[in-house]
């Protein structure tokens, strides 16, 4: 079967430099479910992505991509889902490798996360998000799609862009100077006022972990989605936040979760696969 980009075989072993880790996951879902068919629909839809890159005006076959197999559980808590995924992320870091998770729901960060937690090494976590997912428990489970950023807070600083949608008790989870709220960035934008792009970056440890929850953006651009919300940000604004972050840091993993895909628009599948080649570039560019 065909891995991400569907390229040569030559490009594509198991030494490569990028590890394409699919996760199709979904039991805490509390809206739309169908997370778990995200991560082949993005690698289906990456097949039609250009190889060269236009912001970085090259291409990123030579480095080598290699798509593994995906991670089954079948667990109704994701609580046994993390030690997988932390399995899988723990040996690419080790072997100097960039893990690339492709979710399934926002539960499988944690594992990742816990990864780089293990190294050792101060890092801090940037999740692009449209919901703040501090919740310390969600429906009896401590590692619910809902409760990420409550588990990254155990192991490693982090900033929240976009947020939209809270519960009233999340706030006692969150550091009002690390979130930059949808509202907040979507003024700065159509203001041409990006400076706000600089002060998520001071926030920054050296090294950053990278969540995108599908969800940041705007459901008129993406609607493929679990729980989406009005209001959020665009393509340019995300991958310009993106750039400048792989510019002044150095982003060790990432992850794109929450893709549900929707077999009567397939943009959103493209989209997403068009976005994990964009972050990876900017990461490769800059290493």
């Amino acid at each position: 079967m065909p891995g991400f980009l569907d390229i040569p075989d030559e490009f594509t072993q198991p030494s490569a430099k990028v590890q394409i880790i699919p996760v199709p996951y979904d039991a805490t879902s509390t809206y739309r479910k169908g997370a778990d068919k995200g991560p082949q629909a993005i690698i289906d839809a990456s097949a039609q992505v250009e190889w060269y890159d236009i912001q970085t005006d090259r291409e990123y076959l030579e480095q080598g991509i290699h798509t593994q197999a995906p991670i089954e559980c079948d667990a109704e808590d994701p609580i046994h889902l993390a030690p997988l995924v932390k399995e899988r992320v723990a040996k690419a870091l080790q072997n100097g490798q960039l893990p690339v998770v492709l979710g399934g729901e926002h539960s499988v960060t944690i594992g990742a996360i816990e990864a780089m937690a293990d190294q050792g090494k101060p890092f801090s976590v940037l999740q692009i998000d449209a919901h703040g997912d501090t919740r310390d428990s969600y429906h009896g489970s401590t590692h619910n799609h809902a409760c990420v950023m409550a588990r990254a807070r155990e192991h490693a600083t982090f900033v929240q862009v976009g947020i939209r949608a809270i519960d009233a008790q999340e706030l006692a989870g969150m550091d009002r100077d690390r979130v930059y709220f949808g509202h907040q960035v979507d003024l700065w934008t159509r203001t041409h006022d990006l400076s706000w792009m600089d002060r998520v970056i001071d926030q920054l440890e050296e090294r950053v972990y990278l969540t995108i929850d599908l969800d940041a953006f705007d459901p008129a651009i993406l609607p493929s989605t679990g729980t989406p919300e009005p209001g959020g940000m665009d393509w340019f604004t995300v991958n310009e936040l993106v750039r400048r972050v792989a510019h002044e840091r150095e982003i060790v993993g990432f992850d794109v979760v929450e893709l549900c895909p929707n077999s009567n628009h397939h943009a959103s599948d493209f989209i997403a696969a068009k976005l994990v080649y964009r972050v990876m570039a900017e990461i490769l560019s800059n290493r």
